[in-house]
């Protein structure tokens, strides 16, 4: 079952779901629009390796915007910091981000419950195509759950991406064992 507005209202009022800045104006039907925030990332080498260490470069878009290009992975970040503690958040794409040739995910759309951070962002275009910092780039869309949460994911040992940031994070695999 999604949550509607209002669920998501009450669910905020509640502490079951936190964002941060929260703009009434951003509540849709049922999801929360969220925005581009001020960094972006690619990775330093063209050929990236599972079992490594990818570095990344950080750079802050300018004021006038940065021209994505096609073959280029960008990480991005979202404004909002979220934390969700009692249903499943999945970000998707809005449809008008999409019309202009561009994915906001490549494979990571659904978070976790007690999933608590900013969204890194795996941003790539078919054209060239010019992003500005605060766009509106996604919807956070609320799954309800049934059951109770044994694993919640900020208290799960060692979780990759629990850290608080404002800028991407790269690829955390190579903390997998395999």
């Amino acid at each position: 079952m999604i949550l509607t507005d209002k669920a998501i209202e009450e669910s905020i009022q509640n502490g079951e779901i936190v964002i941060e800045p929260y703009r009434r104006e951003c509540l849709g039907t049922n999801s929360y629009d969220v925005h581009l925030g001020k960094y972006l990332a690619t990775y330093c080498d063209r050929i990236l390796d599972a079992r490594k260490h990818n570095r990344v470069e950080v750079f802050e878009i300018p004021q006038e915007g940065f021209v994505l290009q096609p073959g280029t992975l960008y990480l991005g970040v979202t404004e909002e910091y979220t934390e969700t503690h009692n249903a499943v958040p999945f970000l998707e794409g809005k449809s008008s981000v999409g019309r202009l040739g561009i994915d906001i995910h490549a494979t990571a759309g659904k978070g976790d419950v007690g999933f608590c951070n900013t969204w890194t962002l795996e941003i790539s275009c078919v054209q060239p195509v010019r992003v500005y910092m605060g766009m509106p780039i996604g919807q956070l869309i609320y799954f309800k759950i049934a059951g109770e949460v044994a694993n919640f994911y900020h208290s799960k040992k060692n979780p990759k991406y629990a850290e608080r940031t404002i800028k991407p994070v790269e690829s955390m695999m190579w903390k997998n064992k395999f």
